[in-house]
This record gives structure tokens, sequence and C-alpha cells, in this order.
């Protein structure tokens, strides 16, 4: 009988071994850091409904963009590029939609502007070998030099109301458009990711880039075709942006590519490839919104927000990496 215990307490022990417990860390962070910061912050309207909706708000760009680089992270690469397209998207959105007063026309422009560019980082990354690093770090000072050229570095405001509504300051049954679009395209990236071939396709390259060939993958196509969907993920951001802040500015999106990679691998996405969660990237991006809002309101200074926030990446990524 006790033999019978113990060979049921060691199987239950070994089950437990085997749960990857990096792909759940995320969410013990999230929930510790909204608790922390609950009790930290009662009386400064941290747990405000409206305050939360800003936090939705102020972390949905990050979380679309995040979404797109789930798939890239997912097979091995990487995109610095996101931050430099979302602000020449806004900035290609506001001059379309004053032009042409079409949601539509202005919408579609604003996603060719990264298409187009994911395309070219995918060709250059796949036909001429060169690291996606380097593809990349190379596009952002392009695609940012272009972003100043284009307006001579002046904002462009958006005096279209109903654009604005629809991309970044309206709101259904209270809810914010932002958030909708987040939960839509994270929806979108879930169903990719879990139920195509796609994302299979795309786990397996990041897995084993030559045993996905010899299975009959095509690899180039699949590297090809994540930067494309990273770089239309970034120009929806960026369109968001421009919704948001009613205008389009070079600005927009500075620095962003290193939020939403920390998001991706917060979230659980190995920099090795093989592995992509989407909903943990989208917790990922949650979780620094939170740590952001939380640190502006207890009224640290830039300087201490931007070390404790780092400290606590760093932190959540090496007990992520050590439970794996």
């Amino acid at each position: 009988m006790r033999k019978n215990y113990s060979m049921k307490f060691s199987i239950k022990d070994e089950k437990i071994r085997k749960i990857d417990w990096r792909k759940y860390i995320v969410y013990f962070a999230f929930v510790l850091v909204f608790i922390f910061f609950s009790i930290l912050l009662r009386n400064s309207g941290f747990l405000r409904i409206k305050n939360i909706m800003n936090i939705t708000r102020q972390t949905a760009m990050i979380s679309v963009m995040a979404v797109g680089m789930t798939f890239v992270i997912a097979t091995g690469q990487i995109d610095l590029s996101v931050g430099s397209i979302a602000s020449l998207t806004a900035l290609v959105t506001a001059l379309t939609v004053n032009a042409t007063n079409s949601l539509f026309i202005s919408f579609i422009a604003g996603l060719v502007i990264g298409l187009v560019i994911g395309t070219a980082s995918g060709l250059l990354i796949t036909r001429l070998s060169i690291p996606s690093f380097l593809v990349t770090l190379g596009m952002l000072s392009i695609v940012k030099g272009l972003s100043m050229t284009i307006t001579n570095t002046a904002a462009v405001p958006i005096l279209n109301e109903r654009f604005n509504f629809l991309f970044g300051t309206g709101t259904v049954f209270g809810i914010p458009i932002l958030f909708i679009w987040t939960i839509f395209i994270a929806a979108l990236g879930f169903y990719a990711m879990s139920y195509t071939p796609y994302g299979k396709q795309v786990l397996a390259t990041g897995g084993n880039e030559l045993a996905a060939k010899y299975t009959g993958v095509n690899t180039s196509m699949i590297k090809l075709m994540v930067m494309c969907v990273s770089g239309m993920t970034a120009s929806l951001a960026g369109i968001l942006y421009s919704g948001r802040m009613q205008a389009g500015r070079y600005t927009f999106g500075e620095g962003d590519e290193l939020s939403v990679i920390a998001a991706v691998i917060i979230g659980g996405t190995s920099m090795a490839g093989g592995t992509g969660s989407v909903i943990g990237a989208i917790m990922g991006s949650l979780l620094v919104g939170v740590i952001n809002n939380g640190l502006i309101i207890a009224g640290l200074s830039v300087s201490g927000q931007m070390i404790i926030r780092g400290m606590i990446i760093i932190m959540a990524v090496a007990i992520g990496n050590k439970s794996k």
C-alpha cells in the first residue's frame, strides 16, 4: 500500500516538474504587481475604473505590435523597426485622411507602409542571408529618417472626428475603442498561432529550421511572412497612435521596439524561437503598462521609473528562463 502511494506521489511530482512554468510566469507577475500597486496607491486612484481604462489605452499600441512580434521571435528572428514604422504610418495616415477625408483609403495606405517595409526586410533576410537584427536596425534608421523628412519634423493634425473616434478616442459601452482593437488583433493572432498550418510552421521554423525544411516547410517564405505581419501590426499601431493623439508625428512609437520585445519575452516566447504565446505577449504588455502607470502615480522621476521598470523586466525574464 505504501509503495502504491509513493508511486502515485512520484508520478504526480514528475507531472508537476514537466509543467513549463515559464508560460505562466507573466500571469503571476501581473497579479503580484497589480496587488502591490493596489496596496501602495490605494488612496491615489490607481484602482479607479477610469485609470484602469487608461492603462488599456496606453498599452494598446504596444499590445498590437507585440502580437506581430510574437510570430517574428517564434521563428528565431527579431524586428527592431516596429517603432519607426508606427511613426511613419501615423504621418502618412494623417496626410492621407486630410487629403481624401476617407477612412478606408487612409487605413489601407497606412497598412501598405508596414507591408512594404516588412517585405523589404524579409527579402533582405531571406535572399541575402543578412541577420534580422542588422536588417531591422538599419531599417529603423532609414524609416526614422523618412518620418523626419516627410513633414520636416512638423506634426500633422487630424481633424476628421470619425477617424479619431474609430482609431483612438472612441468608447463602446464604456470600453475604449483602442482596447477593442487590441482584443480583435489578439484573437486573430491567437487563432493563427494555435489553429492554422501557418502557426505550426512558424513554430517549426523557430524550433529547428533544418528539420522543418526536411518536412516540407518553406522556411524562407515563413520568415518573409512574419516580417510582413510584424510590419502591418506596427502600421496598425501607428494608425491607432494617430487616432489617439489626433495627429501624426515622427516621435510616435519612439523606443517602442524595446517595450514590445520585453512584452513578448515576458509573455513566454523564447528568444531562441520554437515557442510563441500571443496571449502571454498581451499580458506582458499589460504588465509593462501597469508598472508604468503605477510608477507615474507614485510620483517617481522619469529616471527612477526607467530604473525600476528595467529591474522588474529583467527579474521577470530571469525567473521565466530559470523555470524553463
